[in-house]
């Protein structure tokens, strides 16, 4: 898993409350389990057109958006259903920031899981970001995990909480397989130690 530390992109303004994860990645892109590829799925029924054409109206089709790294949605962000294929096709799409008043539980924990920081701040900080997000190829923003800091294109700072464990793994890229093979080593001899002791087993 890639380590996240200070992010510097476009932030995209996305104030809809109760994004759902079918929102967020419809069902029928669920027929994988890789990974990749589910960027092009990335809302998509917001993003096209029955006839398959790009809505113009939708935000990350607009031109200056199109490489946008940190979303700035609504409140209850990630609710509904708990795939994991949510934060994947963020993740795809080339998003790894998050920032919402709030996010639903499991969402909120499989982006930690995958790369993505989601920051919850409070609806005042909230406005305050998207208004930075609607100045288009201007809505650069700096997130901050070490300082646990928001920076803003007007120099304005937003302070963030995050637990510390959750913190720890993204500063170092550490996913569930990434924590366990930091204690290889300890179960190598422990697994020694109980072939000398039980030789039948």
């Amino acid at each position: 898993m890639d380590k996240f530390t200070t992010l510097t992109g476009i932030a995209a303004p996305y104030p809809v409350v109760n994004i759902d994860t079918d929102m967020i990645i419809p069902k029928d892109y669920l027929k994988t389990i890789k990974r990749t590829g589910l960027g092009s799925g990335l809302f998509a029924e917001a993003r096209f057109k029955e006839d398959g054409s790009e809505n113009p109206d939708f935000v990350l089709n607009k031109p200056a958006y199109r490489k946008a790294e940190i979303l700035v949605a609504g409140d209850n962000f990630g609710c509904g259903s708990s795939r994991e294929h949510a934060p994947w096709a963020l993740l795809d799409f080339g998003i790894r920031c998050v920032i919402s008043t709030s996010f639903a539980d499991i969402f909120y924990n499989n982006c930690f899981k995958n790369g993505i920081l989601p920051i919850v701040v409070k609806p005042d900080e909230l406005e305050k970001l998207l208004d930075d997000a609607s100045r288009g190829a201007n809505a650069t923003l700096t997130v901050d995990l070490a300082a646990q800091e928001i920076r803003g294109p007007d120099g304005g700072v937003i302070k963030f909480d995050i637990d510390a464990f959750k913190k720890h793994c993204l500063l170092n890229g550490l996913d569930d397989i990434g924590l366990t093979l930091e204690k290889a080593a300890s179960i190598d001899a422990f697994e020694k130690s109980t072939a000398a002791s039980r030789p039948w087993a």
